[in-house]
């Protein structure tokens, strides 16, 4: 079983998010980074089918020489080989992402396709739904999207998805790509054994020309911070005819 995890570097979640003067980018230089939610919980699923059927787990991303800091991480929690797609601080649209990582896929692979090849459902920054499927399609390989469920029989990969009813069950002749949903699994916390591993992994490097997509960044937008208020009722039983009015003004009494 030969599974390939693709992976992107992004500011960690709840960070306070400030933009460059031009509005062109985000100023990172205090802010920190991880590995995009669904896609940690993808290399999970890899690491999990890895130790069920054998075989050997491959992380990729695509980013900034920083991005070897993720890359580790994915081995102390069990990846074998992790590659780094070199790429400057321009904005890479989901198209240029897509065509940069077809590139890097067909040259690891060579002769010998990867059984199935991971990506988180969307990242957390940009969140486009898009890199998975255009991969797949250049590709030219099946794939379903917003898997909570992965397992391998035979020459399938069977997906789980849920949905309002319950889950939806698909099964997919390999090589097949499928995108995983946070939740999949639960991460495992790096041991330290597997720490002491990372720090010594040989970070393998294919480069990858970018190709220019069909969008254009304009101007980034924060949205409107919202401000709320804390008001103190009382401190002990002065308190309890301040509760009572609120619980009645919402209703609940």
């Amino acid at each position: 079983m030969n599974i390939l995890v693709c992976v992107k570097r992004v500011p960690a979640p709840g960070a306070r998010i400030v933009l460059t003067d031009d509005s062109q980018g985000i100023d990172t230089r205090h802010l920190g980074f991880t590995t995009s939610p669904h896609e940690e919980c993808a290399v999970e699923a890899a690491v999990q089918l890895k130790e069920r059927h054998g075989g050997t787990t491959t992380v990729l991303t695509l980013g900034p020489p920083d991005a070897v800091e993720q890359l580790r991480y994915s081995v102390s929690v069990g990846a074998d080989r992790v590659v780094l797609v070199p790429a400057d601080s321009t904005e890479w649209d989901p198209q240029a992402t897509a065509s940069a990582l077809v590139e890097a896929i067909r040259s690891l692979e060579g002769e010998s396709p990867f059984d199935v090849i991971l990506f988180g459902n969307e990242s957390a920054d940009s969140g486009g739904y898009q890199v998975g499927i255009r991969v797949a399609r250049a590709l030219g390989r099946p794939v379903i999207s917003g898997l909570k469920g992965i397992e391998i029989d035979g020459d399938q990969v069977v997906g789980r998805r849920e949905t309002d009813e319950g889950f939806e069950v698909y099964r997919l002749p390999m090589p097949a790509i499928a995108a995983a949903k946070e939740g999949i699994t639960l991460p495992r916390y790096p041991t330290l054994p597997g720490r002491l591993k990372s720090r010594r992994a040989e970070i393998d490097e294919v480069p990858a020309e970018m190709t220019p997509g069909g969008q254009e960044m304009v101007s980034l937008l924060k949205p409107a911070e919202e401000v709320t208020e804390t008001v103190i009722l009382g401190h002990g039983a002065e308190a309890a005819p301040g509760v009572v009015r609120l619980l009645e003004e919402v209703g609940l009494l």
